[in-house]
């Protein structure tokens, strides 16, 4: 049968399968061709539309801001610009003999009595301080009255400004006198009565220059310094012909002078503190042999919290009182208390 077919009919047959296959490896050759191409992600991503998350509308509402007060406690502290402090001291001293004590001797009683009293105020630049110091004493022995041993009163007033780290511009009155009458004791002559208070007196006006370099040290330089002499009983002048520089048949000699305070006031060993004030007071107009010295110095030893032992001396010299250096000691053991 395959003889009766046309041999051109077969020719074409093997044609068409032979353009198929062919067809076949073409597309296989184009496919191989578009998998080995390089697509660039990151321009496609661009162009990529994400779907809505939520397709629900979202109502926002505006933010609204509003103050509100915070109530704020203050620190609850006060400046203070005032400082105050209190020392009172009373010492004791007493002794006692029987009647037929074979060595002599006569039976005593003293008391003195000390007291400080300081205050300060701050306000920078200024500067005021001031002082009251009150030192009395008296002792009785047997058979005899009750005798003074210390009497003074000396009250201190200052003003200062600062200038520079050291230096100040002050201000400053002083009184400075005794409470109670003072005597002389001339055996076998009655007592002799030769002060009282303010008689004589002292109140001193000064105003210059202050150094300090430190809280222990204090120098004042007083180049307009004026001084009243106070002698207010006009009959003291039978006991005491000077009558303390003052005419007679006046109450009152004034002075114009320079003058220079140094004070020291400093722990100078553990439970030992020293405190001295020297006073230099040159008058004008008046020959130099009227200069006036005055130094207080006092050592005190702390045995404990209260009990001291306390040595206090003096030494003046003053033309117009007495024409020879005046001096005053005195040893005593005693209380003493601080406040604060």
């Amino acid at each position: 049968m395959l003889k009766k077919v046309p041999a051109f009919i077969i020719i074409g047959l093997l044609c068409l399968v032979k353009g198929a296959f062919a067809q076949t490896d073409s597309v296989k050759t184009d496919s191989a061709k578009v998998d080995t191409f390089k697509v660039d992600t990151n321009l496609l991503n661009k162009y990529r539309i994400e779907p809505r998350k939520n397709a629900l509308p979202l109502r926002i509402r505006p933010m609204q801001l509003q103050p509100e007060y915070i109530p704020v406690k203050m620190p609850d502290y006060e400046i203070k610009r005032w400082r105050k402090w209190l020392t009172v001291a009373i010492n004791f001293n007493q002794s006692a003999f029987s009647s037929n004590w074979a060595s002599g001797g006569v039976s005593a009683v003293a008391v003195g009595t000390n007291i400080i009293y300081r205050t300060e105020y701050n306000k920078s630049p200024f500067i005021y301080t001031a002082e009251v110091n009150f030192l009395y004493g008296r002792s009785k022995n047997k058979g005899q009255g009750a005798r003074k041993t210390n009497d003074r009163i000396f009250i201190d007033n200052k003003l200062s400004t600062k200038l520079s780290q050291n230096w100040y511009l002050f201000g400053s009155l002083s009184l400075e006198s005794q409470v109670d009458k003072g005597f002389q004791y001339p055996d076998p002559n009655p007592p002799v009565l030769i002060s009282k208070f303010l008689s004589p007196g002292y109140i001193t006006e000064s105003f210059g220059l202050e150094y300090k370099p430190s809280r222990f040290f204090d120098l004042r330089i007083g180049t307009g310094t004026a001084r009243q002499t106070l002698v207010l009983d006009t009959t003291i002048y039978r006991t005491q012909p000077g009558n303390y520089g003052v005419p007679i048949g006046k109450t009152v000699r004034n002075e114009l002078a320079f003058q220079a305070i140094a004070l020291f006031d400093k722990d100078i060993m553990q439970n030992l503190h020293l405190n001295w004030r020297y006073a230099l007071f040159i008058p004008y107009g008046r020959p130099i042999a009227y200069t006036n010295h005055r130094l207080d110095a006092t050592l005190l030893a702390r045995v404990n919290k209260l009990i001291n032992v306390t040595i206090n001396g003096t030494v003046v010299y003053n033309k117009d009182t007495s024409n020879d250096i005046q001096a005053t000691e005195g040893l005593a053991l005693g209380i003493l208390y601080k406040f604060p």
